[in-house]
Formats: C-alpha cells, sequence, structure tokens
C-alpha cells in the first residue's frame, strides 16, 4: 500500500499550515514557479530542489522531509501477531478509507471503528468468522469515515455506538478514563481533535500472546504525514505528540488512510515532527 500523502502533499499542507505562499515556496526551493506547482500536484521531486531550504520555510524537518522523497515507507506489518485484527479499505471514485474490525476469539465479540464507504466487505468478515458486532468506534464524523452506518445499524441495530461528537447522544460520547472489555480485550480513548473538531484515538490492549497494542487513529496521522488541519495545525501536532506519541514504541498505529505504521516509525521519519 502506498503512502496516504506523496511528497507534494505533504509539502502543500505544510505549507498551507504555515500560511506560507507557493511563490515563497518556491523561492525558497531554488525553483520555477511552475516546477515548484509541479512537485506539489505529482509528488515528482527534482535534481536541483533545495528540499532542506523549503523544509525549513513550510515548518517540515528536513531529513525526514529527504527520506520521503527518496522513496522511504514504513516496514512491512506482520499482522499475524494480532490474529483478531483486520483492516477493511473500501473506495469511491479512486479515494480509498480504512476501517478496522476487532474481535476476541473466545467470545467472539468484535468491534468495528469507523464504518469507510460500504458495509458489503464488513458484514462479509463478520459472517465468514461467526463473529457479533457489539461495538462501533468512530474516530470522527466526517463523511468517508461513517458513509455505512446505516446499513450497519440496520442489520446490527443493538450495536453500541461510541464518538466524541457534541452532536451524538450523551449516552454515546466518549468520556475521559473510559474502557470497555470485549472479551480480554480493552478498549480506551485519547482526544486527538485538529483535522476534526471531534477527532479521537481509540486504543486497544490485551491482545493474546502480548502483542502491542494498536491505536486506530483515524485521520489525526498517516504514515509519514498527518491529517490536514488547516484551522489548528498547532493544536493537531500538539495532540499527536501527547495522546500517540506517548504510547510504547511498538504501538501499531492504524490509519484512517495508508498503509500501517508504528509509534517509533512516525517519531523517527515523519517530518511534521522534529
Amino acid at each position: 500500500m502506498n503512502l496516504e500523502d506523496h511528497l507534494g502533499d505533504i509539502i502543500r499542507k505544510a505549507r498551507i499550515a504555515a500560511k506560507v505562499s507557493s511563490v515563497a515556496a518556491a523561492q525558497a526551493a531554488n525553483l520555477a514557479q511552475e516546477t515548484y506547482a509541479a512537485i506539489e500536484d505529482t509528488g515528482t521531486s527534482v535534481l536541483d530542489v533545495d528540499l532542506a531550504a523549503l523544509a525549513s520555510v513550510v515548518g517540515l524537518q528536513p531529513q525526514k522531509l529527504k527520506r520521503i522523497a527518496n522513496g522511504w515507507v514504513p516496514a512491512a506489518v506482520d499482522l499475524s501477531l494480532w490474529r483478531e485484527l483486520r483492516r477493511i479499505t473500501t473506495s469511491c471514485s479512486d479515494y480509498s478509507v480504512n476501517c478496522y474490525l476487532i474481535w476476541d476469539e473466545v467470545t467472539r465479540e468484535a468491534a468495528l471503528f469507523d464504518t469507510g464507504f460500504e458495509a458489503g466487505p464488513i458484514f462479509q468478515v463478520i459472517d465468514e468468522n461467526q463473529i457479533q458486532l457489539r461495538h462501533l468506534f468512530i474516530t470522527h464524523t466526517h463523511e468517508d469515515h461513517v458513509a455505512a452506518l446505516g446499513p450497519i445499524r440496520e442489520r446490527f441495530p443493538k450495536v453500541k455506538l461510541h464518538s466524541s461528537s457534541k452532536h451524538a447522544p450523551i449516552e454515546q460520547r466518549n468520556r475521559p478514563n473510559d474502557f470497555i472489555d470485549l472479551g480480554s480485550l480493552r478498549i480506551t480513548n485519547r482526544d486527538t481533535p485538529g483535522h476534526a473538531e471531534d477527532g479521537v484515538t481509540y486504543i486497544i490492549g490485551n491482545f493474546p500472546d502480548d502483542a502491542p497494542s494498536t491505536a486506530i487513529v483515524g485521520d489525526a496521522i498517516f504514515a509519514g504525514s498527518m491529517g490536514k488541519a488547516p484551522e489548528n495545525p498547532d493544536l493537531a501536532k500538539q495532540k499527536i505528540r501527547e495522546q500517540i506519541f506517548s504510547l510504547p514504541a511498538d504501538t501499531l498505529i492504524c490509519p484512517g488512510h495508508g498503509p500501517f505504521t508504528t509509534v517509533s516509525q512516525e517519531k523517527e521519519n515523519n517530518p511534521f515532527f522534529k
């Protein structure tokens, strides 16, 4: 799976957050404006671009940005460590989104994190593994993450919803220090607003065989990038540092778009963090 954001996407997000014009960014990169614009559009670098100067102007870490330009991707993940974790990716108009399904291997009780665009692939995994959906956790209420909510609730009318939306009924809202037991698994939440006002990260622990915890992060952070947060980028970064980077280094990060990654890989390679 490719990175959610290519080099140009990363630079554009950082430039907009830093309120730097494309003209100023092109000057810093020592490029004609047309050449610079092509980098943002396609993600393809050019030999004479001054990435270090450009990174400094838009607030990115230069060495990490160079790794992205040189093709960095996170190490492949062996999902057999998390036997009852599935990533389900659905698409609409060439735009893909991830949701995640977990269950306890003994009780067969399951929890879904976001819905993606289609319910069909989720139902297929549920039916194949003969599990019962008990909980639906929403990382944020942007359309691509809740598009299949209706069909899921129609099939599982007793499923318990969890979100941090201020528009949700009180009984569905996440609270600090909440925990949900799913058989032997335990699910907690950490607020990660910035990309979305109601952004929340769910931590799943107590996997069998001491597998590392997982963090279902929505669009707070991606492998090598982060969700756009033009209105409050500093808050978004602060919450990622406080609520995600404070987790153990081997925590598996499960983003709403793009590949799996880990806390250690993002701290070492994500150019938004110095």
